[in-house]
């Protein structure tokens, strides 16, 4: 088709991570690749209760436009039931409902970012954030990490060598695709030196409530005293993410800002799903729920982890998250992980290779790992044909 396409379209790329999953959509796959919540802990009958109630009792309101900022109910429960239990003080002003985080992280690059400027985020960051905010043509400069999160003194380095810095964004709590936590150290530090900057901090926390060891760390956000701070939450991990409900926290005047982007995009997040939402934040305990899933993670991690010990060549690295989805695994230099993938397939074993993670590229003998989505024996199976592959090239 002879068809001219926006200058854009150049810039957008097919999410590595989606393309990959049509693949292990095939049942005899053992799939590591997606970082999907595990489906047999949906609340199948509770929710069917609650959509069958909210369809009945507020049926014609259910199913009308509503508005842009989203529903208030749905709104009083975000702030009350998970922002207070991250620190985080917020009225309805700073709150905003949109259709997944992932929205989010499209509308905050529509909003702070043209052409040239800069982003500055960990290396590496979330695969589906480096897609949505390379449409709006930034320039990418990746902060390193360590044990702790984004180190301090080197973000504090690159603020000073670079201009025209739009925000700065981070995944603090058992990042994707690393599983590393910030400190409390450096998310105060990094609160500050949004003010001291006059950068925004964009928060991206979907996984903070998915703790397996220790305490829940306070958000980025609680530390924020003059604003500069973006909190992006979602339901994804925790509830259902076919909802594609998530939220926007931050100062009021920014908060304006994205609703008139949403006004653009689609108008409003779905009037159906924010109702069935907030009626089961209503009657059931999502802090249980999570429990739960916590339980159910925490076990998958140690039999990934423990398999991993045991059968990998020992020269391979990788991360013990002390919660979310993840681990990263971290192969001989000289080695692509793209290369390992397509002989892992062969044994009908897939995983997302790490190249894809880091926006400036490079860094292709790293691979992350999804321990959520399979059962205690697929992962020990999986796992161990991995490691007769890995150990052709260490061997």
């Amino acid at each position: 088709m002879n068809i001219q396409f926006s200058d854009r379209m150049g810039e957008i790329k097919a999410s590595a991570i989606r393309e990959l999953l049509k693949l292990t959509q095939q049942p005899e796959i053992i799939s590591f690749a997606g970082g999907l919540p595990a489906p047999e802990l949906f609340p199948l009958e509770n929710m069917e209760k609650i959509a069958s109630k909210v369809i009945k009792e507020q049926g014609k309101a259910a199913l009308q436009y509503s508005t842009t900022e989203g529903f208030n109910p749905l709104r009083e429960v975000i702030i009350e039931q998970r922002l207070k239990p991250a620190g985080i003080n917020a009225t309805l002003d700073n709150i905003m409902v949109c259709s997944g985080s992932q929205q989010a992280l499209e509308f905050s690059a529509k909003l702070f970012v043209n052409e040239g400027d800069v982003i500055l985020c960990e290396s590496p960051t979330y695969l589906g954030a480096i897609n949505a905010f390379r449409a709006y043509k930034p320039r990418f400069v990746e902060i390193p990490m360590d044990d702790n999160g984004m180190i301090i003194e080197e973000l504090e380095k690159a603020l000073k060598e670079n201009e025209n810095v739009k925000f700065i964004y981070t995944i603090p709590d058992f990042q994707n695709p690393t599983g590393r936590t910030m400190s409390i150290e450096r998310r105060k530090r990094l609160a500050k030196i949004g003010a001291e900057y006059n950068i925004p901090v964009l928060e991206d926390s979907p996984y903070g409530e998915l703790i397996f060891d220790g305490e829940v760390y306070p958000s980025i956000k609680s530390f924020d005293e003059d604003g500069f701070v973006i909190q992006l939450g979602t339901y994804s991990k925790t509830f259902c993410p076919g909802l594609r409900i998530g939220w926007i926290c931050a100062h009021e005047d920014i908060i304006q800002k994205y609703v008139t982007i949403k006004q653009g995009a689609d108008l409003q997040s779905s009037t159906l799903d924010q109702r069935i939402v907030a009626a089961y934040m209503e009657e059931y305990n999502l802090d249980e729920h999570i429990k739960t899933i916590i339980e159910v993670y925490r076990r998958r991690r140690d039999v990934m982890i423990n398999t991993m010990k045991d059968t990998f060549p020992k020269e391979i690295k990788f991360t013990n998250s002390k919660g979310g989805l993840f681990t990263w695994v971290e192969l001989r230099e000289d080695l692509d992980a793209a290369k390992i993938l397509e002989e892992a397939l062969k044994l009908q074993v897939a995983f997302v290779p790490g190249a894809s993670f880091f926006p400036n590229g490079g860094n292709k003998n790293y691979f992350r790992l999804n321990y959520s989505n399979m059962s205690e024996e697929r992962i020990k199976e999986g796992i161990e044909k991995l490691a007769e592959v890995l150990k052709r090239y260490y061997n």
